[in-house]
């Protein structure tokens, strides 16, 4: 640990150097454009860069362009003398413009203005105009959002005595969730680099509990019981489909291109139970599957959560209301998590 400390601490300073050493003398200037792209011009003095006045940068920029394509190494340098500078003293008018991450530099005098240069600029400002439409219109339709795939498990709350925990214990991998959602998601208000939306739908979500124990769920008139099997069991499940209502506000963040970073939005769902049934599989490759209620709530309500990196998503659901009804079953909530896809 002490170690990783001092060569850290080596690191930073290191790193504080370099940087140091990075940054522009005084006899430099630096031209910072909107994208972060930088155009650095050094001269001996600083006479040298008051004496710039008298070129034509911008057909300068124009020549290295040109002559981009011919040095192996990408570089470009333009030296220049007395002779040599005099083409270069022009009033002239330079557009920088970006589109799609590519920078396109146009040229035109104060008198004239290139054709090129009105297309380029023209084509740059739909491109924008389009982007900025595309972010507001985002999801205003009704359409497939995914799949989501994850885990799910029980918290208990209060301890029964007729539920001993072990009695319902389940598999971490084997419970799964799955869901297929329906929805969409406008934008409430807009921003250069953020943006509030709200996400709202319809899911049609399977909880699939696996038992770790060899037990066997059973409906009475007293609620469920989980009996134990006396055998070893392949598989023993109890499967819970519900149709749910998601609503989710949700903030999405963009980087100067306009392309999304991530997102996030924490919100609230509403559940109701279209089936349940459990499914017992015999060592041997026999099948009991029996459909019923089990004392399960019809009903049921809670928290989720959307974390967004860039086009990954993840999601987190907590029951608030128990799985059972009072009386009927353990005092449990369920809790699945995973991907959207």
């Amino acid at each position: 640990m002490k170690r990783t400390f001092i060569l850290s601490i080596l690191a930073f300073f290191s790193l504080m150097s370099v940087l140091a050493h990075a940054r522009p003398s005084a006899d430099s200037l630096v031209i910072q454009f909107a994208n972060r792209t930088r155009m650095v011009i050094y001269a001996p003095d600083k006479n040298g860069i008051k004496s710039l006045s008298a070129y034509d940068l911008n057909k300068i920029v124009r020549d290295m362009g040109m002559k981009l394509d011919t040095l192996p190494d990408g570089k470009t340098a333009v030296s220049l003398n007395e002779q040599e500078g005099e083409k270069y003293i022009k009033d002239t008018v330079l557009i920088v413009t970006r589109r799609k991450g590519d920078i396109s530099v146009v040229i035109r005098d104060s008198e004239k203005v290139d054709t090129d240069s009105v297309k380029h600029k023209a084509e740059y400002q739909k491109a924008t105009s389009n982007r900025q439409r595309s972010r507001k219109s985002d999801r205003q339709r009704v359409s497939f959002e995914g799949l989501g795939i994850g885990l799910t498990n029980l918290v208990q709350r209060s301890s029964l005595p007729a539920y001993p925990e072990d009695s319902y214990k389940l598999k971490p991998i084997g419970s799964r969730y799955i869901a297929l959602a329906f929805g969409s998601m406008p934008t409430i208000a807009g921003g250069k680099h953020v943006s509030l939306k709200l996400y709202y739908g319809l899911e049609v979500a399977w909880n699939n509990f696996m038992f770790e124990e060899n037990v066997i769920p059973e409906k009475t008139p007293a609620g469920i019981v989980f009996t134990p099997a006396g055998r070893e069991l392949s598989k023993s499940k109890l499967t819970v489909c519900t149709l749910g209502i998601p609503i989710v506000p949700r903030l999405t963040f963009y980087n100067d291109n306009g392309r999304k970073l991530g997102h996030f939005g924490v919100g609230v769902y509403g559940n109701y139970r279209l089936d349940s049934y459990r499914k017992i599989k015999e060592e041997d490759g026999g099948v009991d599957r029996r459909h019923s209620d089990f004392g399960l709530k019809d009903l049921r309500y809670g928290l989720i959560a959307h974390i967004g990196i860039r086009r990954t998503g993840f999601f987190v659901k907590y029951d608030l209301s128990p799985l059972f009804e009072p009386g009927q079953g353990p005092d449990v909530r369920a809790i699945s998590f995973g991907l959207s896809l």
